[in-house]
Formats: C-alpha cells, sequence, structure tokens
C-alpha cells in the first residue's frame, strides 16, 4: 500500500475515499484509531492508502476534484 492523502479532516477523508470507490479504486484508512490515543480532539491525521498500482490514477482523481494531498 502507498500513501496518497494524510489529514486530520474527516470530511476531506470520506469525500476521497467516495471519489475512489466510485472510480473502482480500492482504498484503506489507516490511523482510524489514533483517536483512543488522542483523546479525540483530532491532532492526529489519518491516511489514505491506495495499491501501488493504482496511485498515479488516485491522484489524479483528488487533484480533479481539488483535494490537497497533504504532505
Amino acid at each position: 500500500m502507498k500513501e496518497l492523502l494524510r489529514s486530520t479532516d474527516l470530511t476531506v477523508i470520506a469525500f476521497a475515499t467516495a471519489l475512489l470507490q466510485g472510480e473502482d479504486i480500492d482504498c484503506f484508512e489507516m490511523d482510524v484509531n489514533m483517536s483512543v490515543l488522542e483523546g479525540g480532539i483530532g491532532i492526529f491525521p489519518r491516511r489514505l492508502m491506495v495499491h501501488p498500482d493504482d496511485h498515479a490514477a488516485a491522484e489524479r482523481v483528488l487533484r480533479d476534484n481539488d483535494i490537497p494531498l497533504g504532505f
């Protein structure tokens, strides 16, 4: 898996996930359970991962929809 997006904004992660699913690109959200360690204040970013073969297409989808990649 290769990192595509890093953000503390949960709405960006959800929107990016929906866009990728619409393009039949599988993705996986990492660091979802970090809120347990941080107390739910949202300081640790979540990462959206994709297969390396899909990374370029996934980046294109996000850039076409003005989603900042966050790194």
